[in-house]
């Protein structure tokens, strides 16, 4: 055990240096310069020099589309390249629901690129001498085309911007889960003894059943109709989906399956 001497000669650990604080007016000079680096981006992100002078609209088509272009247009001429406000390009737009939303491409110094994502109509709602076009997500399409599209049975006008009725719901999700080219074909929807039922234009029938598993269904129709055994049925019974059957082909009474089976007929 050393001596009291001993440990007294020991030398004394190095003190850790002490940071100095810096001076007063250092740091007033550092946060005035930032104040007026500020109020410099400030001025200058709302400035005229930056100003929004050319507007580009892309992506929307249809009898609404000039006056979309032109509501975009003067809602872009308040905004500069450096502050593009997103919701008021929104706002401008919202008396046209074919408009489902926006994307904004500042193009520095004077340009804004501004796309357009439109509603696709899949039906129209019709009744009373009227067609209304109605998107996947049920927005009603008022003031856009409806010619050609599916059939809804829909006796009055729903009286709001959406679809709120259950079984019009399930008709647009119906024809929304439809490929595209075989919902060109389609006349109409209505529920029948086999449940959703849907004739082609120019084709058979098609049989869905409920509401179940419409994407493997729409599938064994786009296989049935794609082979050549099929031409000629006057219906296709797609409420087994992994059993689709072709009817009408043999007699009014009798189905051949596409799996080789037989299956009783409507």
């Amino acid at each position: 055990m050393p001596s009291p001497s001993t440990a007294l000669r020991r030398p004394l650990a190095a003190a850790a240096p002490r940071l100095r604080r810096p001076p007063r007016r250092a740091v007033l000079v550092a946060l005035v310069a930032l104040a007026l680096a500020a109020g410099g981006w400030m001025w200058l992100r709302d400035s005229s020099l930056v100003a929004v002078r050319q507007v580009t609209v892309t992506g929307v088509s249809g009898p609404q589309a000039q006056r979309v272009r032109t509501a975009l247009a003067v809602a872009a001429q308040d905004m500069t390249t450096l502050h593009v406000r997103l919701d008021a390009l929104r706002t401008a737009v919202e008396p046209y629901p074919v408009v489902r939303d926006l994307e904004a491409r500042a193009d520095f110094p004077h340009g804004l690129r501004i796309i357009v994502h439109e509603h696709v109509a899949v039906g129209a709602l019709v009744g009373a001498g009227r067609r209304l076009p109605v998107a996947a997500d049920g927005t009603i399409l008022r003031d856009t085309p409806a010619d050609g599209l599916p059939a809804i049975a829909a006796p009055r006008d729903p009286g709001t911007e959406t679809v709120l009725d259950a079984q019009t719901k399930r008709f647009v999700a119906f024809l929304a889960a439809a490929p595209t080219p075989l919902r060109a074909r389609i006349a109409r929807v209505y529920l029948g003894p086999r449940g959703l039922t849907a004739p082609l234009t120019a084709g058979p029938i098609l049989y869905f059943g409920d509401s179940q598993r419409l994407a493997a269904k729409w599938a064994a129709a786009t296989r049935v109709l794609a082979d050549p055994s099929s031409r000629g049925a006057t219906y296709l019974d797609l409420r087994l989906p992994e059993r689709p059957a072709a009817g009408g082909l043999v007699s009014p009474q009798q189905s051949q399956s596409l799996s080789g089976t037989t299956t009783p007929g409507p």
